[in-house]
């Protein structure tokens, strides 16, 4: 396996990376214009903040989606949560009238999320790698 694509920490190799789905309560559209723009930004400071790597983003008007990157101490859920929340508070400190028309609500994000786990190499060639390792142990 190449090794260029990884990160190193003290004590390991990594390549932690995930695929994140949400949606603001409700799914109303309510993620355009200065919302969704501020939305990103919001989202680059709250990765900086915490060490996640922003691969790709794009903000839709009833959902975000996230590619994102971390450390392999840091759980996937605990990344939507930080994102979640943070972005919730930063939204309504900006707009009224979201915090207005969401304190009715609840929350500004919807309970559920989607995570995926994303990676360099297929399931077959971390199988086959594994496999092999066997073999190679023997010809040494």
């Amino acid at each position: 396996m190449k090794r260029e694509k990884y990160k190193s920490a003290a004590h390991a190799v990594y390549l932690c990376q995930y695929h994140l789905v949400w949606c603001p309560k409700s799914r109303f559209g309510i993620l355009r214009g200065e919302v969704q723009e501020a939305l990103k930004q919001i989202f680059y400071d709250i990765a900086k903040q915490y060490d996640y790597e922003i691969i790709e983003m794009e903000v839709m008007s009833d959902h975000v989606h996230l590619f994102v990157g971390s450390k392999p101490s840091v759980a996937p859920s605990d990344i939507v949560r930080t994102l979640k929340s943070i972005s919730a508070i930063e939204i309504f400190k900006k707009f009224n009238a979201l915090k207005n028309y969401y304190s009715r609500c609840g929350s500004l994000w919807s309970a559920g999320k989607f995570i995926s786990t994303i990676g360099f190499v297929s399931a077959e060639t971390i199988k086959k790698y594994i496999q092999e390792q066997k073999e190679s142990e023997g010809a040494e």
